[in-house]
């Protein structure tokens, strides 16, 4: 029987408290650095060599429903009353609403240094250190909102932009295409600075700390930012029926994805499964 994942402003505090122990659980035992570690190897930009899989490509979307579901049975195995939560950042917009609780994932970092104090994550508690990092920080940061150089949230039109689009994605298939859901849904844009940062990579922005860059998994609000970034594909798959995932078919010798980018029936690294096996989920978990 599929489980339900909740809104994060819906949590019961017993929900609140089974997942924060389970988080905390798998930090213990070193499995939650597994996936720091698996992001970070995976977060490929266009201007590298080689295959792109978790992003500025197709497959960012079934990447990141997998990995969710990779670190949510896991968490099941710890409680199997626990589920990822989505954050919905068009209604749940201020640093002090669900889930910046004190409860849940604690507050935004301190001004002088950004570390985060509040909440079971706080460095101070001795329960999250940060093991797995592009730099040399050791506790977790927030810079909610920049109020040095103020970035918004996206917005529910932000959202309507990228789901009205029909094709799921566009040539040329990475972070310039102009056309298509999953590079709107995404987020990188033309030009520099705020104007260029859209929906997910906007939001990446907005918590901001650890959540810029390919370590971002060591924030626990990853997880349900991209369980809502899950929510929206499902949005979009039940709007536009008779669309589904692009490439459908491998890029040919000579073209620049060639290799680069995973269409349809291709694996997936680095699990063994293809964008066309992860693009129905009702069988496992549904959204309340």
């Amino acid at each position: 029987m599929a489980y339900i994942r909740k809104s994060v402003s819906a949590l019961t505090g017993t929900e609140k408290r089974r997942l924060v122990t389970a988080l905390l659980e798998l930090k213990r035992r070193g499995e939650y650095d597994e996936f720091v570690r698996t992001h970070i190897e995976y977060y490929v930009a266009d201007g590298e060599a080689g295959l792109r899989t978790a992003h500025m490509a197709p497959s960012f979307l079934p990447w990141h429903r997998k990995f969710l579901l990779e670190l949510e049975r896991a968490l099941r195995r710890v409680d199997d009353s626990v589920s990822v939560p989505y954050w919905d950042w068009t209604r749940d917009r201020a640093p002090t609403s669900a889930p910046w609780t004190a409860d849940l994932l604690g507050g935004n970092g301190r001004r002088s240094d950004h570390q985060v104090t509040t909440g079971p994550f706080a460095y101070a508690e001795g329960n999250w250190k940060i093991n797995e990092n592009v730099t040399d920080g050791t506790f977790l940061t927030r810079d909610l909102g920049r109020p040095r150089d103020p970035v918004d949230l996206p917005t529910a039109d932000d959202v309507e932009w990228a789901l009205k689009d029909p094709a799921y994605d566009a040539p040329p298939f990475d972070s310039t295409s102009e056309r298509g859901f999953r590079n709107k849904l995404e987020g990188w844009g033309a030009g520099r600075g705020k104007a260029s940062w859209r929906n997910h990579n906007r939001v990446h922005r907005w918590v901001g700390g650890v959540m810029v860059g390919g370590a971002s998994v060591n924030d626990p609000v990853f997880w349900m930012h991209h369980a809502f970034i899950d929510l929206l594909w499902t949005r979009w798959q039940t709007r536009h029926r008779d669309h589904r995932y692009l490439p459908a078919d491998p890029t040919r010798p000579g073209d620049a994805q060639h290799e680069r980018i995973v269409a349809r029936h291709e694996r997936l690294p680095p699990w063994d499964l293809t964008p066309d096996q992860l693009e129905d989920h009702s069988g496992i978990y549904r959204y309340a």
